[in-house]
């Protein structure tokens, strides 16, 4: 017995969304997916041993689906989030928890015009290599995630932001390839990433408040 033959159970149809079979798969990935969001939102280091095997089950969903580029982002997620679990626990100031803090004007600098080469380079690449029937969509919300990622993994604010920009893309593209549990999943995450913006964003004012405090005592 071969891997296919140990991971076809898992491509059989569990349920009927909209006359479109549901596979394990799908339903496997919504389900660790939304808890990985939660997770990241609540800043609990859990996230990434669950975001590694959200990224398992997505290679297997998104390389039935023609989604070849969001496929190969999940192995990029894989190693990413081995730098994220060591960068939340040791890669802060004096090697202790990483905090909350705002994206650079340098980091930008450099974010901006690397997604906008990475979209450019994976739309030729998905488009001539590949049979992608949306070549430049799924090169967009690839570079978009990648930033995201980086941005997470260094508890970015800003991480939000481009994570919410890469939702309202892959909303309409699951739907569009028949992965509809997994467009719904992706709703869900524009929610809770709405609400960990709002959670991050409450903690680095909070911060930046009581490192204010003693400045103006002192005054």
């Amino acid at each position: 017995m071969d891997v296919a033959d140990l991971l076809a159970p898992l491509q059989q149809p569990l349920v009927t969304v909209l006359d479109t079979p549901v596979s394990w798969t799908e339903v496997l990935g919504f389900g660790s997916g939304a808890l990985c969001v939660w997770l990241v939102a609540r800043q609990h280091i859990a996230n990434w041993p669950i975001g590694i095997a959200n990224n398992l089950f997505f290679i297997l969903l998104f390389t039935g689906a023609g989604l070849y580029a969001d496929a190969g982002l999940q192995v990029v997620y894989i190693a990413l989030a081995v730098y994220g679990w060591w960068s939340w626990v040791a890669g802060g100031p004096d090697t202790g928890r990483l905090p909350v803090s705002r994206t650079s004007a340098r980091a930008w600098w450099v974010l901006a015009p690397a997604a906008l080469a990475a979209t450019a380079l994976l739309t030729v690449l998905l488009d001539r290599a590949t049979d992608s029937t949306v070549p430049f969509w799924d090169a967009l919300t690839t570079a978009l995630s990648l930033a995201a990622t980086w941005g997470q993994c260094r508890k970015k604010v800003e991480s939000w932001y481009l994570w919410i920009a890469a939702d309202v893309v892959y909303i309409p593209l699951y739907a569009h390839k028949g992965l509809y549990l997994t467009s719904l999943l992706y709703v869900g995450f524009m929610a809770l990433c709405v609400l960990g913006l709002r959670g991050w964003r409450r903690e680095l004012a909070g911060r930046t408040e009581k490192a204010a405090a003693p400045v103006k005592a002192a005054a």
